[in-house]
């Protein structure tokens, strides 16, 4: 990613009000390397392979599966998360078995990884010598040159003019008619990459990024206060959920619009789901004559 400042934040109004998405500000940020797609089940099984690595939803003994994924026996269904009766936690579903202990990553290879923890993309960027990209780091690469828009590609929406992203199609959470071609994942490298060359930042698999968690985040400090042009933030300095970023394959107008280059959601640093996984950028860019 070339240096260069940016407008974060929501870009189309249609912001979600606790996420704090807003004020819109200008941020500047540095050159920096970010991965094409996000990191595949091949990927992650070489990681596993060479360091041994248990995952926080192995050591567990269960994840998050969407109701219409579910692949268990009736047995390993703990029941209904509260509030989001579609989510159920199962018994043995992880990263090899998304859909609980009745799936496999058979034909997956090139598929995003899921039921990674904020803490196991930690432990995979240690080991590839990467890290997580700031939340100002993956706005600016997920619009693909195009301050402003809602979208990667620009503003039309996702099914204007053949599908541009992975996300939920029918009647949420009852059935997915599956116009874009997925009931889940899709392969990284599906649709068409943004004008950086980076594929699925919208849909597919919610994003990992390095920061904390705050509704105000962009109303503190200079930012607000100033007015100023922000430099690499880097987000609070502490708290209980860390940023997710990108919407998933469960996004829908009717439920979670946040498969836009704006929208933010969290979770708990251990918290696992059979729609998140991640994408790493390098530690710097060494300085180029």
């Amino acid at each position: 990613m070339p240096a260069g400042t940016f407008t974060m934040g929501d870009s189309s109004g249609d912001k979600n009000r606790a996420d704090g998405e807003t004020p819109r500000h200008e941020v500047a940020i540095s050159a920096f390397e970010i991965d094409a797609t996000t990191v595949t089940n091949d990927a992650f099984a070489r990681f596993v392979e060479e360091t041994g690595y248990v995952t926080e939803a192995e050591s567990f003994g269960f994840s998050a599966v969407f109701h219409l994924a579910l692949a268990a026996p009736e047995a390993d269904v703990m029941g209904p998360a509260s509030g989001t009766p579609w989510w159920a936690g199962v018994k043995g579903a992880d990263w090899r078995h998304p859909g609980g202990r009745d799936s496999d990553l058979d034909g997956r290879g090139d598929h995003p990884v899921v039921h990674v923890s904020w803490n196991d993309a930690v432990a995979y960027c240690e080991w590839a010598g990467r890290r997580l990209p700031t939340e100002a780091e993956w706005e600016y690469a997920a619009r693909g040159g195009i301050d402003g828009a809602k979208y990667p590609w620009g503003d039309q929406e996702v099914d204007e003019g053949g599908w541009r992203a992975n996300i939920f199609q029918g009647e949420f959470p009852r059935h997915n008619t599956c116009e874009d071609g997925f009931l889940t994942t899709a392969p990284v490298r599906s649709f068409a990459p943004n004008g950086y060359g980076l594929w699925q930042m919208v849909g597919n698999v919610w994003e990992w990024c390095e920061d904390w968690f705050h509704p105000s985040t962009y109303r503190r400090g200079t930012t607000a206060e100033k007015r100023t042009l922000v430099t690499d933030p880097a987000g609070p300095e502490s708290g209980q959920s860390r940023v997710m970023r990108g919407g998933s394959y469960l996004c829908h107008l009717s439920y979670c619009n946040r498969y836009r280059n704006s929208a933010r959601s969290q979770n708990t640093p251990d918290s696992s789901m059979g729609n998140g996984g991640f994408r790493t950028v390098a530690l710097r860019v060494e300085s180029q004559a």
